[in-house]
């Protein structure tokens, strides 16, 4: 096989052209979507469309070669030109068409991304699949129809689901999901505004007047503001932006890229010194019970990796960790401390001496390990069964980790997941468990395999090979798995839920116990509960009102406090203002006072700076305080001091350095310190010089 360097599936087959064609209509559009793109130029209000003008247009635009690198927009002038009309003109007629063609053209690709459980994220399809929605809810805004994306979707299905049924079962699901999607996407557009329009103050006080494309490449990747959304904002405020032709192109690059394949890390330089050796008998495929085994040494490696004919170790691979135990020879035992699988060949790695090439050895592993992990891993399947039936077909598993105490699953889900969806997850997970479910293992060539069972097969990615290894766990679960697993499901015991988080947008995470370790989390959690119980002095079934009253009176303590660090602070700043001839000095037009708080009370300091700065705009206040551990510093410039120049990250930046700390913080107010208290006199000596340097007289 040779690596193209272009590697994509175009089938390229254009079969909408012969629709076109014998339709005799005046688009391919028009052919395959008509009555749709009829009812969506309606909903516009775009009536009275003058067909002729169309045909026209798509016979100059067929003229035109494009080059990646063309002006588009001098495509269009051309064009417009050649009409008669002018650019202004002739995008006022075109444009609201071709944004219909561009609606009802992405609602139908979404409508089958979504079918197939793709779940809009920051990688990979589903990244593809949130620029579809978002670039489609912006087309629906230039049609003023942005409230109507569901409703054109729906549509979609009816008229597409008497071909591809599942478009119908998925209904439900599909438009939760796109509610969800577009409620997200508005909140962007919301926040948006507002961030361009602080960036562009600080592009103009940087003397600049156009956003750089990188820019808009970084407001669009890490905030989802879409490139004209900025335009229109940047040019209300005198702005120029230049959106890049290849714009979508060079975001979704950046996300789409296939991940590195889940390889486990080799042992450096081995793999070629074993090649020669014939594959290695996988004793824990002919039974996963096997605890104990005779084999014999093919090969031994730096007297620590040890090759056999035949292994019951398991390597680590998919998930689940390789198996530990012990290798007997001669009145000798080496333990294994790792098992790796290097091509055909399992190498054992050993601690202690090694046996001698021809040995026969007894191998024995740790079954309490190997055992856990067969009940984490058939858990994960069970899990993943349940999930799908909670939370519905688009749930695909995304990634996962055995381990012998608790498990980790993440799969694809648009939104967090909710305590009752959980509970529900873990309900029906046990009750597979209490099915007692027959677990079935079986070679299968893939065709056959993916015939029977379909994609569901590949839940943590498509695995290697013409014949893959398939585990099915009754009518619950099935998948493609080179794992160990338990005889049926009733030897799990029980799963429970530990946690659930969100990794990454479109992602959740579940950390599951299986068997004994479940049944040590929940007796850890009666634990906690017990000496909660204790603490508030109340029972446990009457723990939560109790917390309630606590958390009530010490948000009232809190507030009261507020209050009284604010009015002490008015009294300080009051008393100060009396004495600010001998307290305050003056530096290069600005005022500077240092107060030494003695213990760090942050909220005092803060409120009486605060209530200082605001009498006096012109004034830079340095208070500090320690206690036997830590130095802090606050740092706090009123409105006519950073007009001046000064900057109180930078005073709390270099006055904390000298403390063996950092600070940071705005213009105005900063914070820092380090754990060098000797040191104070010297960084108070360093933030003047700094605040000197800053100051400039008016």
């Amino acid at each position: 096989f040779v690596e193209l360097p272009i590697r994509t599936i175009d089938t390229g087959y254009g079969i909408e052209r012969y629709t076109w064609l014998s339709q005799g209509s005046l688009s391919c559009l028009h052919a395959v979507y008509g009555p749709l793109l009829d009812k969506v130029l309606r909903m516009a209000g775009v009536t009275d469309i003058d067909d002729d003008l169309l045909a026209k247009v798509a016979v100059l635009s067929g003229k035109l070669t494009l080059k990646k690198m063309a002006d588009r927009r001098k495509a269009r002038k051309d064009i417009a030109e050649q009409l008669g009309m002018s650019i202004e003109e002739f995008d006022k007629t075109l444009l609201p068409i071709e944004s219909a063609f561009a609606v009802v053209d992405h609602s139908r690709c979404l409508a089958f991304m979504l079918s197939e459980g793709i779940v809009p994220s920051n990688q990979g399809e589903g990244y593809l699949t949130r620029l579809m929605i978002r670039r489609t809810y912006r087309q629906l805004r230039v049609l003023g129809l942005e409230e109507r994306l569901l409703d054109i979707l729906d549509r979609q299905i009816d008229s597409w689901s008497q071909d591809f049924p599942h478009l119908k079962e998925m209904r439900d699901t599909m438009l939760e999901i796109l509610s969800v999607e577009k409620d997200k996407f508005k909140s962007t557009l919301k926040r948006g505004r507002l961030l361009v329009e602080r960036l562009t103050n600080d592009f103009r006080a940087k003397g600049l007047s156009e956003i750089p494309a990188d820019t808009l490449i970084e407001l669009y990747d890490s905030h989802g503001l879409p490139p004209d959304l900025v335009k229109e904002t940047a040019e209300k405020v005198g702005f120029s932006v230049n959106v890049p032709e290849n714009f979508y192109g060079e975001v979704a690059e950046k996300h789409v890229q296939a991940p590195p394949p889940q390889t486990v890390e080799k042992i450096k330089g081995l793999e070629a010194q074993v090649s020669d050796l014939p594959e290695t008998g996988m004793l824990y495929y002919e039974d996963a019970y096997i605890k104990e085994f005779e084999a014999t040494v093919l090969r031994v490696l730096d007297s620590k990796y040890v090759v056999l004919d035949k292994t019951a170790f398991y390597p680590e691979g998919g998930g689940q960790p390789e198996d530990h135990g012990y290798l007997s020879f001669d009145k000798t035992r080496s333990e294994v401390m790792d098992v790796q699988k290097l091509g055909n060949v399992i190498v054992h790695v050993v601690k202690g001496s090694a046996p001698k090439q021809g040995t026969n050895v007894k191998g024995a592993i740790d079954w309490d390990k190997r055992y856990s992990l067969m009940k984490h891993h058939t858990g994960t399947h069970i899990l993943m069964g349940a999930a799908r039936r909670v939370l519905g077909e688009h749930t695909w598993q995304a990634g996962a980790k055995k381990d012998v105490d608790r498990t980790r699953i993440d799969i694809s889900h648009f939104r967090r997941l909710t305590l009752k969806e959980t509970h529900k997850i873990e309900m029906l997970a046990n009750e597979a468990i209490a099915r007692n479910i027959p677990v079935e293992t079986a070679w299968m060539p893939r065709e056959e395999a993916e015939k029977l069972y379909g994609f569901r097969l590949y839940q943590g990615g498509v695995v290697p090979g013409r014949e893959i290894r398939v585990v099915k766990s009754g009518d619950w679960d099935v998948e493609a798995c080179g794992g160990t697993h338990l005889k049926n499901t009733g030897e799990l015991g029980f799963i429970k839920i530990l946690h659930t988080e969100r990794i990454q947008d479109g992602v959740e995470r579940i950390i599951f116990s299986a068997g004994l370790p479940a049944l040590k989390a929940i007796q850890k959690n009666d634990t906690t509960l017990s000496d909660l119980s204790e603490i508030l002095n109340a029972p446990q079934d009457k723990l939560v009102k109790t917390a309630k009253r606590f958390v009530k009176e010490w948000r009232e303590a809190r507030q009261d406090k507020k209050r009284l660090i604010k009015e002490l602070a008015e009294k300080e700043a009051a008393k100060t203002e009396t004495t600010k001839a001998a307290e305050i000095s003056s530096i290069n037009g600005v005022n500077y006072v240092t107060r030494n708080f003695e213990n760090i009370d942050l909220d005092r300091m803060i409120k009486i700076a605060s209530e200082l700065t605001k009498k006096d705009p012109k004034l830079v206040t340095v208070f500090y305080g320690a206690d036997p551990k830590t130095a802090r510093i606050v740092v706090m410039a009123g409105k006519e001091a950073v007009k001046q120049g000064i900057n109180a990250s930078q005073i709390a930046k270099e006055a904390s350095a000298i403390l063996g700390g950092g600070g940071s913080g705005r213009p105005d107010f900063a914070q820092g310190g380090g754990t060098q208290i000797e040191k104070m006199p010297e960084a108070l000596k360093k933030a003047e010089e700094t605040t000197k340097k800053q100051a400039t007289k008016k």
